[in-house]
C-alpha cells in the first residue's frame, strides 16, 4: 500500500506544498504497511470471501494478497506506479493467488471504485479529502472504508482503534490508528406509508426521526424507538422496509 513519510519526517504543511506544486501527479515514497496492522484493517472490516477489497494506492499489493490468502476474497490494487504494479503481481503469483487478485495502473482520484464492498486507504489527507465524496457517492451502502492513520473531514468513523505494533517502524512509530466507516444508505427526507408518517434528517450515518428516540442506520439497516415499539428495517432506494411489533411496515418516500 502506498505510504507517506509521515509528519515527523515533512511535516503536514510541507506535505501540502508538495502537493500544490504538482497537483497532477501525487508521489510519495513507498513504505510498507506493517502485516499486523493490514490484518487488523482486514478483520475490522469484517472481510470475508463475497468481498472485492479495492486498495487505493496500493504499492506492492500486500493488502489485496492478504485479503486473499487469509480471508478468501477478491481483491484489487490500483497504483500509478508502473513498477509497483509488476512487483504486486509477481508478489501475488508467489503467494498463490493471482487468481483472485488483479492489480490496475491507474489514477486513484478517477478509477472506478464503484464494484468494491470493502476500500482500503493509507494516503496523503490531502487525497482522502478528494476521495470522500467519491466514498459517499459512488460507493453502495454497506460498504466498508477503512483507512490508516488519517481519518475523514466531518464524517465521524463508525469504529476507530490503535493497533500496537510489536516494534516501531520509521516514520510510522510503535502503533497505528485505524478507522472505519460504513457507507450509509440515503435515507433522509419524508417517509409516509400503512399509517405511518416520519421525517428522517440526516448527516453520514447519523440520523434524527422525527417523533423517534434511539435511531440508528448502518448501511442500509434502519431502526428506531417508537412509542409502540423498535422499527427495524431497510433502506432501498425510495422505500423503508421493516415491521414494528410484529407488523410490516411500508414507507414511501415523500420527498
Amino acid at each position: 500500500m502506498r505510504q507517506m513519510a509521515l509528519l515527523a519526517l515533512l511535516g503536514v504543511t510541507a506535505l501540502a506544498k508538495a502537493v500544490e506544486t504538482d497537483d497532477a501527479f501525487w508521489r510519495v515514497p513507498f513504505i510498507g504497511t506493517p502485516d499486523e496492522v493490514v490484518q487488523r484493517m482486514l478483520e475490522i472490516a469484517g472481510t470475508r470471501a463475497d468481498d472485492l477489497v479495492v486498495d487505493l494506492g496500493s504499492g506492492d499489493g500486500r493488502i489485496v494478497i492478504a485479503a486473499a490468502k487469509n480471508f478468501g476474497a477478491r481483491g484489487l490494487g490500483i497504483e500509478r506506479e508502473a513498477d509497483m504494479v509488476k512487483e504486486s503481481r509477481e508478489n501475488a503469483r508467489r503467494a498463490g493467488v493471482a487468481d483472485r487478485v488483479s492489480f490496475q495502473r491507474a489514477d486513484v482520484l478517477e478509477a472506478d471504485i464503484s464494484r468494491a464492498t470493502v476500500v482500503t486507504v493509507y494516503l496523503l489527507p490531502q487525497l482522502v479529502e478528494r476521495l470522500q465524496l467519491r466514498f459517499y457517492s459512488e460507493l453502495a451502502p454497506g460498504t466498508r472504508v477503512v483507512a490508516h492513520a488519517f481519518g475523514l473531514s466531518g464524517w465521524r468513523p463508525d469504529r476507530e482503534e490503535t493497533v500496537q505494533l510489536a516494534r516501531s517502524y520509521r516514520y510510522q512509530g510503535s502503533e497505528s490508528r485505524i478507522f472505519l466507516w460504513i457507507v450509509p444508505a440515503n435515507a433522509r427526507g419524508t417517509w409516509a406509508g400503512d399509517g405511518w408518517r416520519v421525517r428522517i434528517t440526516q448527516d453520514y450515518q447519523v440520523i434524527e426521526v422525527e417523533g423517534a428516540s434511539e435511531p440508528s442506520l448502518r448501511g442500509r439497516a434502519i431502526e428506531w424507538q417508537w412509542p409502540e415499539g423498535r422499527f427495524r428495517g431497510r433502506v432501498e432506494g425510495g422505500l423503508i422496509s421493516g415491521e414494528v411489533a410484529g407488523k410490516p411496515v411500508r414507507l414511501t418516500r415523500e420527498r
